[in-house]
């Protein structure tokens, strides 16, 4: 297993089975993880841990991805978390979408779980810690 030095990440998706299958694989790893079910809860919850890293789907109730990017984006406190988009519908135009929202990057879904991590290695390098 690597180390990757107790990184947080927080986990934003309303669907239970892949909120379940990115903490599972990502706790696995190493990584210490939260998770929220909606925009407006992330948004909470990136306040109260200053996470690392913040895997964001795009479509949820309550508050949408984007929405909540841009309003992390804005504060002071949580402006420099990198955030990731999770989204199963990129279409032509949503990856300047997410990225004008605030976002680092986006994750296509589905994945392969291998890529995924290689990506979450991309965002947090274990020697930036």
């Amino acid at each position: 297993m690597m180390d990757t030095k107790n990184r947080t990440i927080l986990i934003v998706e309303d669907e239970l089975q892949n909120r379940k299958l990115f903490r599972d694989v990502l706790q696995y790893s190493g990584y210490t993880v939260f998770e929220a079910m909606n925009g407006k809860e992330g948004v909470a919850l990136a306040n109260q841990h200053l996470p690392d890293l913040i895997l964001m789907d795009i479509q949820m109730p309550v508050m949408d991805g984007l929405s909540a990017t841009r309003i992390l984006k804005q504060n002071e406190t949580t402006r420099d978390i990198m955030v990731v988009a999770l989204t199963a519908n990129a279409m032509p135009g949503d990856k300047e979408k997410i990225l004008e929202a605030g976002c680092h990057d986006y994750i296509s879904k589905p994945f392969r779980l291998h890529e995924f991590l290689e990506k979450i290695k991309e965002y947090l390098p274990e020697d930036s810690v």
